[in-house]
């Protein structure tokens, strides 16, 4: 460790650096490319469906399943939906303009055929300490009330045993990104796992929730639905997300050691598109499904799927305009303004930088921070310290205005060493809506006593 006035020193270089704003998201149209990778994450795939109108996707990047089953696994895709899958590109095509269609059909003699797609790739999974976000941007089947009963479209991950033993369910564990159904205007996100019936998930129902699709309804416009599976906090956590708005999560501390072994200890998922014809799902909510009065034709419309993971963390490549994801990983050293510290390389996993030479009265601040409408309670942050014998202080958490009352904080002494990093989490006062985010610190000494690698929030 260097002394605090050569630490001092650094601080007044660091302040010549120019730092890079937050990530802005920018408007996209209906024919959009995927994303571009923001900074701190990398790309893992992609398909942005650009081909010529009226051929198959990708045969590189997908598998087209045909039938009511996998052979050898149960009937009806154990869902009990009716329609039959096939490869014709009838059901399954590009549009030439950089989307898929999946369209459910119903022939002269009533059969319904549509189609399922899933990834070559079976091994999704964030590595020790990362975040991985699997993202699509899709306009449901545009078609509601009595001519959408039956309609299930659906934006999904399988666990990689699945494939080839089709009765492991729901123990491989299912990630439901984005479910439909009866063209309601929702969005349902839900996890399955454990044993069914019943178990940690409540199968078969599973662990879900659902809400409107903001602004523009599901059916009448594309949305962007994404999931998140982070491994950079302890307990790990599962979240869904709506055109950036979080909507559900799940966070490890709910099941027993086995259950999430089970679910998460396997190489990986694959994903899946698709839209089913009647079923479970549809019928619950719906009767039964489809009826005489459900209009075949109505395609689902995707314009990209990606997977992203980050680099220790990063900022949101899908957030609001001018804003940030409270639930994202956010980097310290993505400041908009800052009192007294320095910027430099941190060991920690992933690499990159920390904020460091912190003391008392020192600040960081971070602007259009948006916790949503589900109130944040926690929130928890990656730090380390070398500090001397006797030498502790608060990191603190205050809202709008670096005086504001704190809305919860934690104490910290030293960890083992300036780059000795843990996650420390800390209760606060419920907080929705955008705010600038303020990180003090407070200290009965004048020695620095806390370096800063990342923070986060969350509802549990």
């Amino acid at each position: 460790m260097t002394t605090p006035n050569r630490r001092r020193l650094a601080a007044m270089a660091a302040v010549l650096v120019a730092l890079s704003g937050l990530l802005i998201k920018t408007a996209v149209s209906a024919s959009a490319s995927v994303p571009a990778t923001p900074s701190g994450w990398s790309l893992v795939w992609s398909d942005d469906f650009n081909g010529s109108a009226n051929t198959l996707p990708s045969s590189s990047n997908w598998i087209i399943d045909t039938g009511h089953a996998y052979p050898g696994g149960p009937a009806n895709w154990g869902t009990g939906e009716i329609q039959n899958y096939t490869s014709s590109t009838a059901n399954l095509s590009l549009d030439g303009s950089g989307n898929l269609r999946i369209t459910p059909l119903r022939s002269s003699s009533g059969e319904w055929t549509s189609a399922r797609i899933e990834t070559r790739r079976a091994d999704f999974k964030p590595a020790d300490g990362r975040i991985l976000r699997i993202e699509s941007r899709i306009q449901m089947p545009n078609v509601t009330g009595d001519a959408a009963l039956g309609y299930w479209p659906a934006f999904w991950a399988l666990g990689a045993p699945y494939r080839g033993n089709y009765w492991n369910w729901p123990g491989i564990g299912e990630f439901d990104i984005m479910e439909n159904v009866n063209g309601i205007n929702s969005v349902w996100g839900v996890l399955h796992c454990g044993v069914n019936p019943g178990g940690p998930c409540n199968e078969t129902t599973g662990l879900g929730a659902s809400r409107a699709c903001p602004g523009s309804t599901c059916q009448s416009a594309y949305h962007t639905y994404r999931f998140e599976w982070d491994r950079s906090v302890s307990p790990n956590q599962l979240r869904w997300y709506v055109d950036g708005q979080q909507f559900h999560s799940v966070s490890q501390s709910q099941f027993d050691a086995t259950t999430w072994s089970n679910m998460t200890g396997h190489a990986g998922y694959f994903l899946l598109l698709n839209v089913a014809i009647g079923g479970a799902f549809p019928n619950a909510l719906g009767g039964s499904t489809p009826t005489a009065a459900t209009v075949p034709g109505r395609p689902m419309m995707v314009d990209y799927v990606a997977v992203w993971q980050s680099g220790g963390g990063g900022t949101d490549p899908t957030t609001p305009p001018g804003g940030v994801d409270a639930r994202s990983t956010i980097q310290a050293e993505r400041y908009q303004a800052q009192s007294g510290t320095i910027t430099e390389t941190t060991t920690d996993s992933g690499g990159g930088q920390n904020i460091g030479a912190i003391s008392n009265g020192d600040w960081l601040r971070y602007d259009g921070v948006d916790f949503g409408s589900t109130p944040a309670t926690q929130f928890r942050a990656r730090v380390a310290s070398g500090a001397a014998a006797g030498v502790s202080g608060l990191v603190q958490v205050r809202l709008d205005s670096p005086t504001a009352a704190p809305i919860g904080d934690f104490a910290l002494a030293n960890t083992g060493g300036w780059q000795s990093w843990r996650t420390v989490p800390a209760n606060i006062s419920g907080v929705t809506g955008t705010h600038t985010v303020y990180l003090t610190f407070s200290s009965g000494q004048p020695a620095d006593f806390v370096n800063v690698n990342w923070f986060t929030f969350a509802t549990s």
